[in-house]
């Protein structure tokens, strides 16, 4: 991308950005209280950030699955998952969701997807989850929209105008 100044939703309107948060948090609550650990909640938050082609968050994202544990074996698979034998039923289940919610607007949530999943997922685990990728995305469009950068790791500190990080109440969603 190019150095093109862009506005940075989250400092120029703070208190939407926080309500933002406060959203992403309840969210991470209801998906912990669930049964959806940080592993899945990681893996599909990565694959959406992938998919939306939002760096930003796929950086967030792979600093919290390291945290959660994940190696980077697994994390690598994720964006090839179909062809990968390094995730369960029930992450399977989760990735082709976040498919389906990341793009929406070909085909909604397609019956066969919707029933799969939830022959997996709990009712719990399915709401919970939607939730999560409601979040997600809209934080990727956060993100892609004020082009927030992603330097090399050896770079120096980010300027001034770097974003707030979008670390989802503590809890990633």
């Amino acid at each position: 991308m190019g150095e093109e100044k862009r506005v940075h939703l989250s400092k120029k309107a703070p208190e939407a950005y926080a309500a933002l948060r406060s959203f992403s948090s309840t969210v991470g609550r209801l998906a912990a209280e669930a049964g959806i650990d940080a592993r899945l909640r990681e893996i599909v938050q990565i694959h959406a950030s992938q998919l939306n082609g939002c760096a930003y968050c796929v950086r967030v994202h792979v600093d919290a699955a390291v945290k959660a544990g994940l190696d980077a074996d697994v994390i690598a698979q994720i964006a090839t998952w179909r062809e990968s034998g390094v995730f369960d039923e029930r992450e399977r289940a989760a990735l082709e969701l976040t498919e389906s919610f990341t793009f929406i607007h070909e085909d909604g949530i397609p019956d066969e997807v919707y029933d799969h999943a939830g022959g997996i997922l709990s009712e719990a685990e399915y709401v919970a989850l939607s939730w999560v990728l409601v979040a997600i995305n809209s934080f990727n469009r956060v993100a892609i929209a004020g082009r927030y950068p992603v330097p090399p790791r050896s770079a120096a500190p980010a300027p001034a105008t770097e974003p707030v990080p979008h670390d989802h109440g503590g809890e990633s969603a």
